[in-house]
């Protein structure tokens, strides 16, 4: 059996809260479970205690056991001190769209015509300087 520590949803619509779970990875997200390991609810605010409590022990025990964690779940336990912190990298994740890097490189023209403009009236005050 495939054991994940995950989130089951609960909660009303556009009000989530979370549940983390010991499941079945075949089972549905908000479906069956093993145990109930802590809570999260992602409308308190971040530096809130009550915003993510668990069961340490627990998630501890069910880690021995082989359990997999999901992406948000291991990033919970990795802010706990449960979980080593794990490289992670996107490089196209974090890379802005098409349109952005158009209107950079606008900016960049832009500042380097204002920097040239601003650089010529001080060349030719200096060269009037040295003339006399």
């Amino acid at each position: 059996m495939a054991l994940k520590i995950r989130l089951a949803r609960g909660g009303s619509k556009k009000r989530p809260f979370y549940r983390i779970v010991a499941a079945d990875s075949r089972m549905p997200r908000d479906g069956r479970f093993i145990e109930k390991l802590g809570t999260y609810n992602p409308l308190l605010p971040k530096d809130s205690e009550e915003r993510v409590k668990m069961d340490i022990e627990r998630v501890q025990y069910w880690l021995s056991q082989g359990a997999q964690t999901t992406d948000r779940v291991a990033r919970m336990l990795e802010a706990a001190g449960v979980k080593a912190k794990a490289e992670r990298n996107n490089p196209n994740k974090g890379t802005p769209g098409k349109k952005a890097q158009d209107r950079a490189e606008e900016k960049a023209a832009k500042a380097a015509e204002a920097a040239e403009a601003a650089a010529a009236p001080a060349e030719e005050a200096a060269a009037d300087e040295g003339a006399e």
